[in-house]
Parts: structure tokens; C-alpha cells; sequence
């Protein structure tokens, strides 16, 4: 008897949506705001550089759960790009390495 821990390659359906659709969501939100209050003022460029950060995250995850196939490097590899883009997302915002 053999316990493969090996996944399928690639994301599944669900992980898929969660994926993109969080990505859209996160888009929106200051599209929402921007409605309500005049404290959130991007203009198309904020929009264009949170879609390029966005969506390249979620291509990088996307590359990671095709290469990978073990769920535990799956998982490292996640922790390592989103870390990567809140560390980019934090440098944009208020310059941490200034």
C-alpha cells in the first residue's frame, strides 16, 4: 500500500474562481470607495499598477500549481508570492525601503 501525496497539476475550478474572482474584487474595492468618499482618490494609473501587481500574482500562482505537485510546496510557494506582493504592494504604498 502506497500514499501518494502528489496533487493534480494545475488549480482546480473552485480554487480557480476564488483565485480571480478575489483578484477582481480587490479591483473594486477602491472603485466602490471612491463613490462614497472622496478619501479614496486612485486615478487609472493606481488602477493600471494594482492590476499589473494583481494579476501577476495570480499568474505566478497559477505557474506555481502547474510545476508543483506536492500540496506542502504548493502551499510554501503561495506563501512566498503573496509575501512578495505585499511586500511591493507596502513599498508602493508608503516606501518602506526609502
Amino acid at each position: 500500500m502506497t500514499t501518494d501525496t502528489a496533487a493534480k497539476p494545475g488549480l482546480g475550478p473552485r480554487t480557480r474562481v476564488f483565485l480571480w474572482g478575489g483578484i477582481a474584487a480587490l479591483l473594486a474595492v477602491p472603485a466602490v470607495a471612491m463613490q462614497f468618499s472622496t478619501e479614496v482618490n486612485w486615478g487609472l494609473e493606481d488602477f493600471v499598477t494594482a492590476a499589473i501587481l494583481l494579476g501577476s500574482t495570480g499568474l505566478a500562482l497559477e505557474g506555481a500549481g502547474r510545476v508543483l505537485v506536492t500540496s506542502g510546496k504548493r502551499m510554501l510557494a503561495a506563501l512566498v508570492i503573496i509575501g512578495a506582493l505585499l511586500l511591493a504592494w507596502a513599498e508602493l504604498a508608503v516606501g518602506v525601503f526609502d
